[in-house]
């Protein structure tokens, strides 16, 4: 005789489902926000040539497209309390397709700032996305395994990383020593018009799925209720001053890997955002399986930040012609081989893959109802993506793009510290 579930089992088979439903759900967000992000660090060098452009004025790029977080963060926030994260997230997939179709006249006119405008609105829709997205993961399971669900989604994220420069060296970066830059601009209005059709089909898919509603968090027994204002939380604003920083460093190793390749002469340096995106899903592998059996989320930010300031000084020291790192590393693999200094760069991706799932638990602890604005907050810090490449930009104009690269181990350091003793802080003195 068959016995059935009673209702406490299925109660739990039921929560267990929706959250793998979820998951899912959000994974498949998280690789379109690793699709279009990491495009950039081969869009960089390609508007590099058609636009004629200096390091710096192609690492507008960055800023355009990291910018939009900061300015749209608040903003965005204000409409998930209207709309709710489900339809949030429609509306988010619904502007970056506006701003994947001004990708258009962009390449017809050959008009820079056109293209900065299409990416500060693809970047625009993602800020709402990315505001909805990421306190919905913390808040669908257990918080103490909330870094390992971002993880997961890292994988999705980083997975699309991986992907990208591949397609797109393919279909963009052939010839590209010959060709026209009228000619090289072209290239980019088919893609992108696909890009923006397939973010509207997925926008109708989210709209009339069964993705369920999470309700705002309401104040937990570790909860501050004499707060009135998200600045009230030190290990909040101190763990957005970390996520600028590691956001800095982040777009630094794979936006910028594919410029310093381009300067040492790499072969197929359009590809080497791939390699950085390859570490970081190691590194996102790791925390999957090892958060929280065998090391907690505060541990896993201390060991990046140690990881991070150790690589940052291979980075600046390697040799620019040895590719002894490289062979050791993927020999096996076929892969084409870079110089130890390329190689540690993209090793960086190994520090960095952590430190985004570890910021955001921590930071968020103890918020309760504050949770939503706090989320807008940490989006905010979006913004090192935008100032630090920036500043990496002119750093490499006026010194050597290897040199500059040492503004990367301050950022580590910060991070390190808020892992160590910052994110412990409850109250301002």
């Amino acid at each position: 005789m068959e016995l059935s579930a009673s209702p406490q089992e299925q109660q739990t088979s039921n929560a267990t489902r929706d959250v793998v439903v979820g998951m899912l759900f959000v994974g498949l967000l998280f690789f379109i926000l690793g699709f279009v992000t990491w495009l950039n660090g081969s869009l960089i060098p390609f508007l590099k040539v058609v636009c004629k452009l200096t390091n710096f004025q192609a690492l507008l790029v960055t800023f355009a497209f990291y910018i939009a977080y900061t300015v749209m963060a608040l903003p965005s926030a204000a409409v998930l309390k209207r709309t709710g994260y489900k339809k949030g997230m429609t509306l988010g997939l619904g502007i970056m397709g506006i701003g994947a179709l001004l990708f258009i006249p962009a390449a017809q006119s050959r008009h820079y700032e056109l293209f900065l405008a299409g990416l500060f609105t693809l970047a625009t829709g993602m800020t709402l996305m990315q505001t909805a997205i990421n306190p919905y993961i913390v808040c669908l399971g257990p918080r103490e395994s909330a870094a390992m669900r971002i993880s997961i989604m890292g994988l999705f994220n980083k997975g699309a990383g991986i992907v990208v420069p591949l397609i797109f060296t393919s279909l963009m970066l052939k010839n590209i020593d010959t060709a026209s830059e009228a000619v090289l601009a072209q290239r980019l209005v088919f893609p992108y018009a696909c890009m923006a059709a397939a973010l509207f089909v997925i926008m109708a898919f989210i709209h009339f799925s069964k993705l369920r509603e999470i309700p705002p968090e309401a104040d937990g027994a570790d909860a501050r209720v004499d707060a009135t204002s998200v600045l009230q939380f030190p290990q909040l604003v101190l763990g957005a001053v970390a996520l600028f920083a590691y956001v800095g460093v982040e777009v630094i190793a794979g936006d910028t890997i594919g410029l310093y390749g381009h300067e040492l002469k790499v072969a197929n340096f359009g590809v080497l955002t791939s390699y950085t995106m390859v570490c970081m899903v190691i590194g996102y592998l790791v925390g999957v399986v090892a958060i929280p059996r065998f090391m907690s989320q505060q541990r896993a930010l201390v060991l990046s930040g140690l990881v991070g300031v150790l690589l940052t000084v291979g980075v600046t020291t390697g040799s620019t012609t040895d590719t002894a790192l490289s062979q050791a590393l993927l020999g096996w693999s076929g892969a084409p081989l870079v110089p130890d200094s390329v190689m540690f760069l993209a090793l960086l991706g190994l520090a960095n893959a952590m430190v985004w799932p570890a910021i955001w638990p921590l930071a968020l602890q103890g918020l309760g109802r504050h949770t939503a604005s706090g989320s807008a907050v940490l989006v905010m810090a979006i913004a090192g993506g935008a100032l630090l490449p920036l500043l990496y930009g002119h750093l490499a104009d006026i010194v050597t793009p290897r040199s500059a690269y040492w503004l990367l181990l301050p950022c580590y350091a910060l991070i390190l510290w808020y892992a160590a003793s910052g994110h412990k802080i409850r109250r301002w003195r």
